[in-house]
């Protein structure tokens, strides 16, 4: 270790004694190395290790509802649950750091697929305009920062917007959401993503309205290509 390094090692030591940064899950101090999450809370995080799966139960939302690649989600969503926990923090807290550790641990997830190094660039599900004023940022640009970090793919955080504000879609039924989402979405610069493979980013993936409205506009664009990602998938 050089000088300037056993400096810095110092510093964060000296930092952490005094000014202890807490995991996002149990509130215990965390150690240097560790980034959110302790290592007990990662343990508890449930993930769905499926990525390598083409078949699996985010693939299985989207069938027969519309083309695509690839899809695959970090951990399943449950009600109370530790991941419902760390998105909360992210949505409604200003924890955007939470949103790049997730988007990092989905990364090293799909860094051991093939299909991912087909992927050209990354682009997450915009909010509209008003609300993301409101909020102050996009979570899914944070997960996608993450994201970006890992699979070293760009982010494209403009080629996709909001046409309208939507309700909230929490309390619809599948086909509710659907109608919800009928139209909502616009495309910019669209001869930059012709023949492009993308990879669509959300939070959580419910019925998949969402990111299908976000699929069918990209898919009006000649030659392109859509996988989607997200960091939950809702259980029942």
């Amino acid at each position: 270790m050089t000088s300037i390094n056993k400096i810095k090692s110092w510093g964060n030591s000296f930092l952490q004694l005094f000014y202890p940064r807490l995991c996002e899950g149990c509130s215990q101090a965390l150690l240097v190395q560790e980034q959110i999450l302790c290592v007990g809370c990662t343990a508890e995080l449930p993930l769905t290790n499926y990525h390598h799966i083409p078949e699996n139960e985010t693939a299985n939302r989207f069938a027969g509802r519309l083309k695509f690649e690839y899809a695959s989600s970090l951990a399943y969503f449950t009600a109370e649950g530790l991941l419902q926990h760390l998105l909360h923090q992210l949505k409604y807290h200003d924890k955007q750091e939470v949103g790049v550790y997730l988007g990092q641990q989905l990364g090293l997830g799909l860094r051991e697929t093939d299909w991912i190094k087909t992927i050209d660039v990354i682009i997450p599900v915009p909010l509209h305009p008003k609300k993301e004023a409101m909020r102050g940022y996009n979570q899914s640009n944070s997960i996608a920062e993450g994201l970006s970090d890992i699979l070293n793919k760009p982010v494209n955080k403009t080629g996709l917007y909001r046409l309208r504000h939507t309700e909230s879609q929490t309390k619809k039924s599948r086909t509710e959401r659907i109608d919800n989402m009928q139209e909502v979405f616009g495309v910019r610069n669209a001869t930059t993503l012709e023949h492009k493979h993308v990879l669509i980013v959300d939070d959580v993936l419910t019925t998949g309205a969402t990111l299908e409205a976000c699929a069918l506009v990209l898919q009006t664009i000649p030659g392109i290509k859509v996988s989607f990602g997200t960091i939950g998938i809702a259980m029942d």
